[in-house]
């Protein structure tokens, strides 16, 4: 898997305060990926896109 490609974005939802920073990129061919904004080389995880699709339905649905 090609990964040099990836655009990584913040989430709307990290705070601006250098806390809880989530990145996300879904430019790839079938895979999205989500790392630590503050740990940038600590790893990341890797998603199918209809997982992905399936986890920020259930995510959006909580208050």
């Amino acid at each position: 898997m090609g990964l040099t490609g990836a655009r990584w974005r913040k989430s709307s939802r990290s705070s601006g305060n250098g806390g809880a920073c989530v990145e996300v990129a879904d430019n790839l061919s079938g895979v999205v990926l989500v790392r630590d904004s503050k740990d940038r080389d600590g790893g990341m995880l890797a998603f199918g896109p209809a997982a992905w699709k399936a986890f920020v339905a259930q995510v959006a649905e909580r208050p």
